[in-house]
């Protein structure tokens, strides 16, 4: 949900206001963005989720970093700043962490669906990871038991890649042989 009412700031603004609050806010275009507190069934899906991943990766050249924790998305082609706080990020160019943010781009980004912020993650972040390359996308809702993978395809876009209700695997497609069951996510 926005917290400002069409009134832009700039993003040094956002860093202040940031810098005093104990909120988790966003900042995309001029507008700050604050996230709701999680639900229970978020914050399982979420542990399970990270837990996989976690296990998935060890040993390999990649991170996942959990919420909250900012992703400074930055390309060399797009000149402005966005700072977003995904639920989960896989993160392969570790070269991009500093001391308390990530500047760069993940390899994949989970989101995981609130109520009152379904716009927000199904819209706003869909078009902001697309435009800046993310190359897959998982929106995980856990009202509806369900995973929707979306992979960025040579055009630029995202292509629905793998959808799942309830049972069964969904897949990655960046990385390779990493599936998780819905039964163990939802329970």
């Amino acid at each position: 949900m926005a917290l400002a009412n069409n009134n832009f700031i700039s993003y040094d603004e956002y860093i202040k206001l940031k810098e005093t609050s104990d909120k988790i806010i966003e900042y995309i275009d001029g507008v700050i963005y604050m996230s709701p507190s999680p639900s229970t069934k978020h914050q399982r899906v979420s542990g399970r989720l990270n837990t996989k991943l976690m296990l998935y990766l060890e040993n390999k050249p990649c991170e996942v970093i959990q919420a909250p924790y900012d992703i400074q998305l930055k390309l060399e082609d797009i000149d402005d700043e966005k700072l977003v706080i995904p639920d989960l990020s896989v993160i392969c160019d570790l070269s991009g962490f500093t001391d308390n943010k990530y500047i760069g781009v993940p390899n994949l980004i989970i989101e995981i669906l609130s109520p009152s912020n379904q716009g927000h993650d199904l819209v706003t972040k869909f078009n902001l990871y697309m435009k800046y390359k993310v190359k897959e996308y998982w929106i995980v809702n856990p009202l509806k038991n369900a995973i929707t993978v979306y992979l960025l395809n040579d055009d630029g876009f995202y292509e629905q890649a793998d959808i799942k209700v309830d049972t069964g695997m969904i897949h990655s497609s960046i990385l390779e042989n990493f599936e998780v069951s819905l039964d163990y996510i939802f329970k």
